[in-house]
């Protein structure tokens, strides 16, 4: 049976929106770096369609642009993408397709395939409708040192009960925490 595994920039109150602010890059440093490079050791992608436009706005001009992070960019275009969306797409970035269906009955049959492991980058809604369903099996948070006060939280007040426990914590010298959770 497959792994999914969600990955989330988070701050100490639960926020995880991007768009509250530049919050983010002010803790990255190369410790931060190797975490989230570990995180795209999967077999498939599986995103939101908001999450997705970020990243296909941003990585295949990195990847053609031939710096630093062209390679981790190449790795990045050569992975199986998948992207959850209500709304038909015009996906531009290679090996990308919308998923087809109903999300939960298209995660629950990949993660029937013993093949196949599966990461969720961001994508806060994605992951909580996953959630909801027992879909998820392991978080990786990269917890920044601040309280943002406002936008989306990585989870909601729907009642929703999961286990996970502890198996990993890293403090960076930035004093955002690694943490690795897997389902009890």
């Amino acid at each position: 049976m497959a792994t999914i595994t969600a990955s989330l920039f988070s701050a100490l109150d639960g926020v995880v929106d991007p768009g509250v602010g530049d919050w983010h890059f002010p803790y990255f440093n190369e410790e931060m770096g190797e975490a989230v490079d570990g995180t795209h050791n999967a077999d498939v992608m599986l995103f939101g369609r908001v999450t997705y436009d970020s990243f296909a706005g941003a990585w295949p001009e990195r990847e053609a642009a031939g710096g630093e992070d062209s390679s981790f960019a190449k790795r990045l275009g050569d992975m199986r993408k998948i992207v959850a969306s209500r709304s038909p797409l015009q996906l531009t970035w290679r090996n990308s397709e919308q998923l087809q269906g109903d999300l939960i009955e298209a995660a629950a049959a990949l993660k029937n395939d013993p093949g196949v492991d599966l990461t969720i980058l961001g994508s806060g809604e994605l992951v909580r409708s996953l959630v909801r369903c027992n879909l998820i099996d392991q978080f990786i948070l990269l917890i920044h040192p601040l309280v943002l006060g406002s936008g989306q939280r990585m989870f909601g007040d729907d009642g929703t009960l999961a286990k996970f426990t502890l198996t990993e914590s890293v403090p960076t010298t930035t004093g955002v925490i690694i943490a690795t959770y897997e389902r009890a």
